[in-house]
C-alpha cells in the first residue's frame, strides 16, 4: 500500500514514522483563509482535512492519502497559526489558566479503492497562569507561528501544561492512535 501525508508538518511526518508506514510528502497547497472559521470547530477541522486530502488525491488515485488540520478552540473560538508575534502573545494570554480544546481533522482518501474516511479527536489541555516574561521568551526562542493556539506540547510549551485529557499526539498536530485503528478496520 502507498500512502501520502498531504502536510508539510514536521510534527505529523515524525509522529506517521511511529508506526512504520512507507509514505511520501505532498503538500496540498490549500488555502486554509478560504474555509469560515464561524464552523462548527470539528466540521472546520475535518473540512480543511478533508479538502487537503481530495486535492492531492486527484493527482495520486491510487494512493491512500492522509489529510490533517488541528486547531485550538478555547470558548467555541478557533485559534488557527498566529499572524505575528502580537497575535501569538494574544492568543498565549487567552489560554492562561484556562482549559481549551484540541481538535485535529482527519481525512483518509484513496479514489481507486473509493476510501472516503473523515474523523476527528478532541484532546482538552489546561494551561498554568503564564506571565508576560514567559510567553516573551517562548515567541522569541521559539517562533510558535506556524502552530494552531501559538504552541508546541512538544518543546517549551510543554511546560505552560498543568493537565491534559486525551491524546498528547492529537495535541502535537495528529492523533496517531485513533488513526492506527482505522487503518486496520480498514484493512490498509
Amino acid at each position: 500500500m502507498k500512502f501520502i501525508l498531504a502536510s508539510k508538518s514536521p510534527r505529523r511526518k515524525e509522529l506517521l514514522e511511529k508506526i512504520n508506514i512507507e509514505f511520501e510528502v505532498v503538500d496540498s497547497k490549500i488555502d486554509e483563509g478560504l474555509v469560515s472559521t464561524n464552523l462548527e470547530p470539528s466540521h472546520y477541522c475535518t473540512l480543511l482535512a478533508n479538502l487537503k486530502a481530495s486535492n492531492v488525491s486527484l493527482y495520486y488515485k491510487n494512493y491512500t492519502v492522509i489529510g490533517a488540520d488541528t486547531i485550538v478552540v478555547l470558548n467555541d473560538k478557533i485559534l488557527n497559526k498566529p499572524s505575528d508575534k502580537k497575535d501569538a502573545k494574544e492568543m498565549l494570554l487567552m489560554l492562561s489558566g484556562k482549559t481549551h480544546k484540541v481538535i485535529t481533522g482527519v481525512s483518509i482518501r484513496n479514489r481507486d479503492l473509493n476510501i472516503k474516511r473523515l474523523f476527528h479527536q478532541k484532546t482538552s489541555v489546561k494551561f498554568y497562569d503564564l506571565h508576560d516574561k514567559i510567553i516573551n521568551f517562548y515567541i522569541e526562542k521559539y517562533s510558535p507561528l506556524d502552530k494552531a493556539g501559538s504552541y508546541g506540547i512538544q518543546d517549551y510549551g510543554a511546560t505552560f501544561i498543568e493537565k491534559i485529557n486525551g491524546s498528547y499526539e492529537n495535541v502535537m498536530g495528529f492523533p496517531i492512535g485513533k488513526f492506527s485503528q482505522i487503518l486496520k478496520s480498514l484493512k490498509l
